[in-house]
């Protein structure tokens, strides 16, 4: 049977408004994030950000690499969300203790002394998560890799989870190829991106714990004089105060963003069962050459690993909160 005009009308408005509400609801939670989210609100918050980080990495060029692993482990837990920033609270277990966090990550009181900085230029506007991103990009920068354009309008989130970190969802030191894999397809990341983002280790230190085990067990994919070197800081037993000693990562250039990183792998002499695996006759071997060569595509590469890895789950548009203090939520 043949609709009238009039009900035919009717069913097109009802239509046309149905679908205006899922556009509004679409739009309002899952808003995008922007390089241009603080033009107007905080046009001033990089030079903030900068000015706080230069200092800290003039200071010690290992908090770049610090900073730059904080984002790492922040987006690798729930999120992009800040929430590795929050202290416990009788009501949760933060991420902070959680294994692959306590001890080890650094650079919270630089965040701390950034979102200072920011609250005293826009009170209330940017949020811890965005501040950890914009960190990670100027520590890179700072030390001589790319400088890209941040995606910003993260919210923070309310609370953070000890057992999600705990649960295995960060890669370890001693992680085979399969398991980085892997770990890094469950962040959205593909393969190449995971080569890519390794490279973060051209920068930074690691402590005696994550590599005794490969400088005096490992001997068909490490270099003998390399193995050698790293044993006079690192006892081959645990349980001293030495287990905190630490290494370069990049023992070649370690307090500049290049790609001797992957030059290092190549020779055997990556620090971590973690960096050496990835040229060890696998399906990495290729990316590893390929960015031991050539610096602009490792670079090129990279930025846009960071850039998806920050896209990973934030909160945006009315979902958490722009926290005043990164420790603890409002």
């Amino acid at each position: 049977m043949a609709l009238s005009s009039s009900s035919s009308s009717s069913t097109a408005n009802i239509f046309v408004l149905s679908l205006f509400m899922l556009l509004l609801m679409g739009s309002s939670n899952s808003a995008q994030l922007s390089e241009n989210f603080y033009v107007k609100k905080c046009p001033n918050v990089f030079n903030a950000v900068k000015s706080v980080v230069h200092s800290a990495v003039a200071n010690e060029p290992r908090m770049g690499g610090s900073l730059l692993r904080l984002f790492f482990h922040d987006c690798f837990v729930n999120g992009c969300d800040g929430s590795v920033l929050l202290d416990d609270t009788s009501s949760f277990k933060g991420e902070k203790t959680a294994l692959p966090n306590s001890n080890s990550l650094r650079g919270f009181d630089v965040i701390d002394a950034i979102k200072s900085k920011v609250e005293a230029v826009c009170p209330g506007v940017v949020s811890c998560a965005d501040v950890v991103a914009i960190a990670a990009r100027d520590s890179v920068a700072i030390l001589g890799g790319p400088y890209w354009n941040v995606k910003l309008g993260r919210r923070d989130s309310k609370t953070a989870s000890f057992n999600a970190a705990n649960s295995g969802v960060l890669p370890s030191p001693f992680s085979s190829l399969s398991d980085l894999i892997s770990k890094f397809q469950a962040q959205g990341l593909s393969t190449k991106d995971m080569v890519a983002l390794s490279g973060a280790h051209t920068i930074g230190k690691a402590k005696c714990s994550t590599f005794r085990q490969r400088v005096y067990n490992e001997t068909n994919n490490i270099n003998s004089l390399f193995a050698q070197a790293r044993q006079r800081n690192c006892p081959s037993t645990s349980g001293t105060i030495r287990d905190n000693n630490v290494a370069v990562l990049d023992f070649k250039t370690p307090n500049q963003f290049d790609n001797l990183y992957y030059k290092n792998l190549i020779n055997k002499k990556g620090l971590l069962h973690s960096d050496q695996v990835l040229f060890s006759g696998g399906s990495t071997d290729s990316l590893v050459i390929t960015y031991s060569n050539n610096q602009k595509a490792f670079e090129n590469d990279f930025v846009n690993a960071m850039i998806k890895m920050g896209n990973n789950n934030p909160l945006t548009g009315l979902n958490g909160q722009i926290r005043k203090h990164c420790r603890r939520a409002n």
